[in-house]
């Protein structure tokens, strides 16, 4: 017997103790720059590799989150890019959905190949969505946002040559995230120099099917929330990810709660070993990819997210049939 390799009990998983952080550290480093936890890519990979199929990975994946995302939070919150007004409005809305969600996924998507191609088809049109707005169609007339990138660069370059090629840890004065308004119908805030807003009613009925679609599936949100907030709303990719991730952290408490305390006839009680070992891995992918998000262009991180998104999408459809 292999001294490294454990059986978790609770899931029937056996592999290698440093299979877990690993995997989890280098997803999370690269999800976390747009402001995903990266747990709908470890699901999968639960059930793929570990043969972890049972309802209760749901619940595993949102200890992953629980345990991973502060990490990313802190660098957000410490570099003054965190969005506030969105983080809130985003964990009202997901917060229902989530406790729905859970019903779902134990009432009517106990087999994984139903609730696959539920979530398969919602990320298609989202990843698609997102490639889109890459396109020179969508990007006409959105000096905006091209302005915005350039800035980015230059700046990113700057402390380059600056600092040796080392990575400052700070941004200048205007690159931080403040509040102009918040009110019940819309929230406005500004961004290096330029003002972004979105409407508050549709960013809360978006959360709440956000959060029955990550409450069935153990994702908190963010995967959804992340693409769909830059794709639809047009809000800079570098304000929308701290906001993401907080909603996201926020959702999963309540999602481990309900798998782990409301009664069912199936195993819905999460894997909270095997969850410490992945959020160990992400706690440290989030913060150095927090950390490092500000020295990649925005375009690369849609086209990453992008393409992950609809590579898992159309797998879980053609996995279905």
């Amino acid at each position: 017997m292999d001294f490294f390799e454990i059986l978790f009990p609770v899931s029937g998983v056996k592999t290698h103790v440093f299979i877990p952080p690993l995997v989890a550290l280098v997803v999370s480093f690269f999800t976390s720059m747009g402001g995903i936890s990266g747990a709908f890519l470890l699901l999968p990979f639960q059930m793929s590799v570990l043969n972890y199929t049972s309802p209760s990975v749901s619940g595993t994946n949102f200890v992953f989150n629980i345990v991973a995302i502060p990490s990313g939070v802190y660098r957000y919150i410490r570099e003054k890019r965190m969005a506030w007004p969105m983080t809130w409005v985003v964990a009202a809305g997901t917060l229902p959905g989530v406790f729905i969600g859970y019903y779902l996924r134990v009432a009517y998507l106990p087999d994984p190949k139903a609730f696959k191609l539920f979530v398969g088809c919602v990320l298609l049109y989202i990843g698609v969505r997102l490639l889109y707005e890459m396109t020179g169609k969508a990007a006409a007339g959105k000096e905006k946002t091209k302005a915005l990138e350039e800035r980015f660069r230059q700046r990113a370059a700057e402390m380059k040559q600056k600092q040796s090629a080392r990575f400052a840890a700070g941004l200048p004065p205007e690159a931080v995230v403040r509040t102009v308004s918040f009110s019940i119908s819309r929230v406005e805030y500004e961004f290096w120099g330029e003002r972004f807003s979105f409407s508050t009613g549709g960013m809360l009925v978006l959360a709440f099917f956000v959060g029955i679609i990550g409450g069935t599936y153990g994702i908190g949100g963010g995967a959804i929330i992340a693409p769909f907030c830059v794709a639809v709303f047009h809000l800079p990719v570098y304000t929308v990810a701290g906001a993401a991730l907080m909603g996201t952290f926020i959702t999963s408490i309540a999602g481990a709660a309900f798998y782990s305390l409301v009664p069912s006839s199936l195993n819905t009680s999460p894997d909270w070993l095997l969850g410490l070992l992945f959020g160990a891995g992400g706690f440290a992918g989030m913060y150095l990819g927090a950390r490092f998000q500000k020295f990649v262009p925005q375009r690369f991180i849609k086209l990453m997210l992008g393409l992950i998104i609809v590579f898992l999408s159309v797998k879980y459809i053609i996995e279905y049939f």
